[in-house]
């Protein structure tokens, strides 16, 4: 049986691609638990150091399955139920990327939508292939898309993700390279070499620096500048005494490459 989210690990790096082209890798019921498993699996797993996350076929992933949506009005409630465990359980997913100890990077091409661009939203980082089309166009359908709104929001200046998601239309890879939804754009063809070197740079930093960094950088976004400063003071403490910092800093004083235990 095919993985739906199936998993290949280069050295530290962990490449999870949502397997499911026939659906254009929609969010199913079994995709979103699928994706939970693989995060937990990266989560426990001390010797995965980055994550790349990319989809299969001609899409990265075109959003929440909406036939198997239909089929959950057939309940007695109309599907009230089932709707409100559907997004509770991919709210749960999403906020599991940065909750994990290693930098996600999405590797987007084709399209994301809807639930795919809030995935997008949700990583670290992310690379788009030239070509590549952003939306968050359920209000063309009658849905405005409120839980992807949550990661884009915190992804976007608030006017471009407001205009997106009430006109539903898609903007382009560089018009979200320019609005801070990815990072870079490159040629289709460099699209995967282009998200590994990235990773690779990742993963040759000191994994215990990027760990705490990355918690750290999410935690105060949350917070008001003061108790920001006073959180990331009390990391960056803690950060020094690590081993391997205190052995970083003096090979940079001494001008050679550090001897990391890491």
């Amino acid at each position: 049986m095919t993985d739906l989210v199936e998993m290949e690990k280069r050295g530290v790096i962990a490449h999870l691609t949502l397997n499911n082209p026939g659906s254009l890798n929609a969010l199913s019921d079994a995709m979103l638990a699928a994706l939970k498993a693989r995060f937990e699996e990266i989560a426990a797993d001390a010797t995965v150091k980055v994550v790349v996350l990319k989809g299969a076929g001609k899409v990265f992933c075109a959003g929440h399955d909406l036939k198997e949506m239909q089929r959950g009005r057939a309940a007695q409630d109309g599907g009230k139920a089932y709707f409100a465990d559907l997004f509770t359980r991919c709210a749960e997913v999403m906020q599991m990327i940065p909750a994990l100890p290693q930098p996600v990077i999405a590797e987007a091409h084709g399209i994301a939508t809807a639930a795919g661009c809030q995935l997008v939203a949700s990583c670290d980082l992310a690379i788009a292939a030239e070509g590549t089309r952003f939306g968050v166009n359920g209000v063309n359908i009658g849905l405005f898309c409120s839980t992807p709104m949550v990661a884009l929001t915190r992804a976007v200046p608030r006017k471009v993700a407001f205009e997106m998601l009430t006109t539903g239309d898609f903007i382009s890879a560089e018009r979200a390279r320019e609005v801070g939804l990815v990072n870079r754009v490159v040629p289709h063809a460099d699209l995967e070499a282009a998200s590994s070197q990235l990773a690779e740079t990742l993963a040759a930093k000191l994994g215990a620096a990027v760990k705490i960094g990355k918690r750290a950088f999410y935690e105060q976004i949350e917070m008001g500048l003061a108790e920001a400063y006073a959180h990331a003071g009390a990391i960056m403490t803690e950060n020094m005494l690590y081993r391997d910092t205190a052995e970083g800093v003096q090979a940079f004083i001494e001008k050679r490459k550090p001897d990391w235990a890491d």
